[in-house]
C-alpha cells in the first residue's frame, strides 16, 4: 500500500538510487530526477506529496528550484539535502518555504526518522487545510436563523466575547445547535483562521482518552509505532470544542484541568512540556446543577471551563423560528425548485414539539423535499407522528409562508443591493430570487 508520493531532485545518482530503494521499501511512490528542469517539467504535471532537494545542482541550484516548485504546487512539503559548509544556505531556504533540511552525509536510520517526521507533519498539515476548508464551506457564510428574543440575547453575547480567551459553556437539550453555535463564535474571532477542533468526549475510551488530547511519543506504550499529534496540539491558535464535556470521568477531568490551568502539556512518554494557545468552548446536554451535588463533575473543572455560559431553548420553545428555518432548508441545496407548503402543513410543523430540536425538525425537511412531488408540500408527507399530534394550546394566528418569506427577502436586500450576494445569502440560486423578487413585487 502506497503511503504518498515523494520527488527526489539531486545530481547525485548514487544518492538518488539509496533514497528511491529506502523509500519505496517503506511504501511511498517515488520519481527521481537528476536534472532539476526536468523535475520542475514532472511538477506541472503531477502532484508531489513531499520533495527531497539538494541545495547545490547544475543548471540551476536547490533554492530556485524550490522557489519555482512552490509557486506551482505550494501544499508539498519540501525538505533540502545540504553539506554541513552550506548549512546557512538551507536555513534560508526554509525561509523560503522548505520546512526543514537534512545535511549531508546521513545514514540510513537518520534519514527515515526524518521521513516519518516529515510525512506526519504533511499529513497533519493536509487534515487542517481540509478541515479548515470544510469549516469556510459548511459555516463560513452560515447565520443562526432566528427571531426568537432568548437567541438573539444568546447571538450578541457570542459577539461580544468572541474575540476574548474566556472559556464557554454551551448547555442545551440534543439537537439544540450547541456545536453550531461553538463555530458561530470562533468563525466571528480572531482566531477563525485557525483549526476549530472538536472532540466527543462521551466517544472516547477512558484508556484512550489521554493519548487523544495529548498524543504520544513513539514506543510509549505496546502499538504506538509512531509519534502522534495530539487534538489538543492541532488546534494550536485555534479552539478545541468538548462536546458532551460532563461525560468525562473523573479522572480524566484531573488531568484536563490542569492542561487548562497553564496550557501546558506532555505527550505520553515524552519528559518535555510543550506550550499551545487555543480558546477553549464546551458543551452538554446534562443537568450540570444535578452532576455537581452527585460529584460526577468536579467543582474546579466546572469553574474551569464555564466562564461564560450559554442556555441554548429547545425549539418548542422558539416555535416563531418554524417558519424560517422551513424557508432556510427547503432554499438549503441552491436547487431552482420552487416549494409549496399548504397552511395546515405549517400549522402541523409549528404545533409539534419536537422532542430532537432542530437536529430532528432538518430530518423532517429533508423528508419531505425527497417525497415531495413537483415541490408540493402537503401534511401526508409529514412523519406520523407530527401528523397525528394534538396541541391544545397552539395558537391559531399563524402568519402566511408568504409573508415571512417575502420579510425575509427584504431583509437581505436592505443589507445587500448585490444580487448575488443575496442569493448567497438566501441559499437559493439568482435565477429564483429574480422569480420571488416579481412574485411579491419588490424588483
Amino acid at each position: 500500500m502506497q503511503k504518498g508520493k515523494i520527488a527526489v531532485i539531486d545530481d547525485e545518482i548514487n544518492i538518488l538510487k539509496m533514497i528511491e530503494l529506502s523509500l519505496s521499501a517503506r511504501g511511498f511512490q517515488v520519481e527521481i530526477f537528476s536534472n532539476p528542469l526536468d523535475a520542475i517539467k514532472r511538477f506541472r504535471e503531477t502532484y508531489f506529496d513531499i520533495a527531497f532537494i539538494d541545495l547545490k545542482m547544475q543548471p540551476i541550484n536547490g533554492i530556485e528550484v524550490l522557489t519555482e516548485l512552490k509557486k506551482i504546487s505550494a501544499e508539498t512539503t519540501a525538505i533540502m539535502m545540504t553539506a554541513y559548509s552550506s548549512i546557512e544556505t538551507a536555513v534560508e531556504a526554509i525561509k523560503k518555504g522548505a520546512y526543514d533540511y537534512i545535511a549531508k552525509p546521513f545514514n540510513n536510520k537518520e534519514f527515515q526518522y526524518l521521513v516519518d517526521r516529515v510525512f506526519d507533519y504533511h499529513c497533519m498539515s493536509k487534515e487542517l487545510r481540509d478541515l479548515k476548508l470544510q469549516v469556510n464551506e459548511l459555516y463560513g457564510n452560515e447565520n443562526i436563523i432566528t427571531q426568537n428574543n432568548k437567541m438573539l440575547d444568546i447571538i450578541n453575547i457570542s459577539k461580544d466575547i468572541a474575540d476574548s480567551d474566556i472559556p464557554v459553556l454551551i448547555e442545551g437539550e440534543s439537537g439544540t445547535g450547541k456545536e453550531l453555535m461553538a463555530r458561530f463564535i470562533h468563525q466571528n474571532s480572531n482566531r477563525k483562521d485557525y483549526p476549530f477542533i472538536a472532540i466527543n468526549c462521551a466517544a472516547i475510551p477512558e484508556n484512550l482518552f489521554e493519548s487523544e488530547l495529548f498524543g504520544h511519543a513513539k514506543g510509549a506504550f505496546t502499538g504506538a509505532i509512531k509519534d502522534r499529534v495530539g487534538r489538543l496540539e492541532m488546534a494550536h491558535k485555534g479552539t478545541i470544542f468538548f462536546d458532551e464535556v460532563a461525560e468525562l470521568p473523573k479522572p480524566m477531568q484531573v488531568k484536563l484541568l490542569r492542561f487548562l490551568q497553564n496550557m501546558e502539556f506532555e505527550r505520553i512518554g515524552e519528559s518535555f512540556t510543550r506550550k499551545i494557545q487555543i480558546r477553549v468552548i464546551s458543551a452538554t446536554n446534562r443537568d450540570i446543577e444535578k452532576d455537581l451535588a452527585s460529584g460526577d463533575l468536579r467543582e474546579d473543572f466546572f469553574y474551569r471551563i464555564s466562564a461564560v455560559r450559554l442556555k441554548l431553548p429547545p425549539l418548542r420553545e422558539r416555535k416563531e423560528d418554524i417558519p424560517l428555518l422551513l424557508m432556510h432548508l427547503l432554499n438549503k441545496g441552491g436547487n431552482d425548485t420552487n416549494y409549496n407548503v399548504n397552511a395546515d402543513t405549517v400549522k402541523l410543523l409549528m404545533q409539534y414539539e419536537y422532542p430532537g430540536n432542530i437536529r430532528e425538525f432538518e430530518n423532517v425537511i429533508r423528508r419531505v423535499k425527497a417525497l415531495s412531488k413537483n415541490g408540493n408540500i402537503t401534511t401526508d408527507l409529514l412523519p406520523y407522528e407530527i401528523q397525528s399530534f394534538e396541541n391544545k394550546t397552539f395558537k391559531t394566528d399563524i402568519p402566511k409562508l408568504e409573508d415571512l418569506e417575502k420579510e425575509h427577502i427584504l431583509s437581505v436586500l436592505k443589507m445587500t443591493t448585490n444580487p448575488k450576494e443575496a442569493a448567497k445569502i438566501l441559499g437559493i440560486s439568482e435565477t429564483t430570487l429574480w422569480r420571488k423578487k416579481k412574485q411579491y413585487g419588490i424588483l
